[in-house]
């Protein structure tokens, strides 16, 4: 039966689920530090901190599974996309390091809080840029001849990669301050709310200036969102889009909690599902697609094989987790 499934696509598709899932996951863990500084020393820092922290660690568990899958299921593409993003990732692993320390050692060493503290913001704010830099030059296109990349150092750095870290840094930012919304009380609660809706507009914002920038970066680009028939589908993200965010401002002037933060996750599947319309089924953009970069059919047996006893049980574990931490949190809490 396996042999007559494209596993490749099924590869490729558990590998956009991964990367999706880390989003969901640790988006929201991110932004509470980029908006550490917003939240009073004392009581309402412990408690943002707190609203994560016993599941905090998991949530990486899918940047991981995406990397490794990667390597795994498609090697040329990890061969090739590797060399050209050497610098944000590098930047990135020592963000999520950075936060880690200053995530645990703020608990552990109070007389140096304020210092943990600024490590913790300059981590995530770190991470979750090099995270947007990379989505960007990935999306500008790299360079590649014949199975290498061709490109130089500096390459990934340019005005669009910039404009998709910072619209990242807003995008999680805002998870961040939903999430506080859903899971807080008080005065925590009141300053998270006002901060979801300002940069619910600085990622709406992001969202639109960087969907009116992709098309022209590619022929490729302009002709899957634009030419017919395909448009009649692909017009139904941007409609999606206006309509989750009416009712996410909507819903917040409500005084509603959680749905926030699930239209907040709505708002990034769109982005998401605009990100696969763009680039699917190629993985490097324009130059390598998802079957010219796989790896044999006997490895894509044997990898899926393993991811299909290990996902479920990490679902089922970060279900789990959730489950048990759910509801509001104070400062007391975890620690």
């Amino acid at each position: 039966m396996l042999a007559s499934i494209d596993l490749t696509v099924v590869w490729a598709f558990i590998i956009a689920f991964a990367v999706f899932a880390y989003i969901v996951m640790d988006g929201f863990d991110l932004g509470l530090g980029i908006l550490f500084p917003a939240f009073r020393p004392g009581q309402e820092r412990d408690t943002a901190m707190n609203s994560v922290a016993p599941v905090w660690d998991g949530n990486e568990t899918w940047l991981v599974l995406g990397g490794g899958g990667l390597f795994a299921a498609f090697p040329l593409a990890y061969a090739v996309i590797m060399p050209a993003l050497y610098a944000p990732i590098i930047a990135m692993l020592l963000g999520l390091i950075f936060r880690g320390v200053a995530f645990e050692f703020r608990w552990r060493d109070p007389g140096h809080r304020a210092l943990w503290d600024i490590a913790f913001t300059g981590g995530s704010v770190v991470a979750t840029f090099a995270q947007g830099v990379a989505l960007g030059a990935l999306l500008q296109g790299i360079k590649v001849e014949g199975r290498a990349y061709a490109g130089g150092w500096w390459d990934w750095l340019s005005p669009f990669s910039v404009l998709v870290g910072i619209g990242l840094v807003c995008g999680y930012a805002l998870l961040g301050a939903t999430w506080l919304v859903m899971r807080t009380e008080g005065s925590l609660q009141a300053r998270a709310r006002t901060l979801s809706l300002w940069l619910g507009a600085a990622t709406i914002t992001a969202v639109a200036v960087v969907s009116a920038a992709t098309p022209f970066l590619k022929g490729q680009y302009w002709e899957r969102w634009f030419s017919m028939p395909n448009v009649l589908l692909t017009a139904q993200v941007p409609i999606l889009v206006a309509v989750a965010s009416f009712l996410f401002f909507h819903l917040l002037r409500k005084g509603a909690e959680t749905a926030p933060f699930l239209l907040s996750l709505g708002l990034f599947l769109l982005s998401f599902a605009g990100l696969g319309i763009s680039i699917f089924p190629d993985i490097v953009p324009g130059r390598i697609t998802i079957w010219e970069a796989a790896s044999p059919h006997s490895s894509q047996v044997f990898l899926l094989a393993g991811a299909s006893v290990l996902i479920p049980i990490i679902l089922a574990y970060t279900a789990y987790s959730y489950w048990v931490f759910r509801g509001k949190v104070d400062a007391a809490g975890y620690h």
